[in-house]
């Protein structure tokens, strides 16, 4: 799979799915996840009720992922996972790292070659930045992609924090082949 690191708003990425860092009740919120719902019209607030009507009656829960329609975002789907909110006091990067894997997993499900990712529970949860950026790189460098040719793309909103992202990934594989 490869790896892409980009300066950009996440509603305006031309992939298969588009990553949602949600808020556990699916419903919209703010940050990410109310552009999301914003730019992606009713249909996915739509979709969202129905899945709360169902299978998530309680909302979705922290580490795992849900796909629903993209409305009229850019993209096929959008895959609404829950990052964990940062605490020094617990250990919560496992959860963190099951947003990437398993948005990853319900993509490979759907047949989506090219997934688009925030910087998931970096904002209005607090993670510190640095270690969001090195976890979800090791997330997405280390999971399962049934496609090689895929396309993971990390979406920054902020050139420092893309500079950063730049600096951690070259630490650990060399220089990125293929930034945009």
């Amino acid at each position: 799979m490869r790896l892409e690191l980009v300066l950009g708003d996440i509603t305006e990425q031309h992939v298969d799915a588009v990553v949602n860092a949600a808020n556990s009740s699916l419903l919209g919120g703010s940050g990410v996840d109310g552009a999301i719902h914003r730019r992606g019209g009713p249909e996915i607030l739509r979709a969202c009720r129905a899945l709360r009507a169902g299978a998530y009656p309680n909302g979705l829960p922290a580490g795992q992922a849900v796909a629903t329609t993209a409305g009229l975002l850019p993209a096929g789907w959008v895959i609404h996972t829950v990052g964990p909110v940062y605490s020094e006091r617990e250990d919560r990067s496992q959860v963190l790292r099951s947003c990437y894997r398993e948005s990853l997993r319900v993509a490979a499900e759907l047949g989506a070659r090219s997934i688009a990712f925030p910087l998931i529970s970096a904002g209005a949860y607090r993670w510190p930045v640095r270690n969001a950026i090195e976890l979800a790189l090791a997330e997405l460098r280390s999971a399962p992609w049934p496609d090689a040719a895929g396309t993971a793309r990390l979406v920054l909103w902020q050139p420092q924090t893309l500079a950063l992202a730049r600096d951690v990934l070259a630490a650990t594989t060399g220089p990125e082949p293929g930034t945009a």
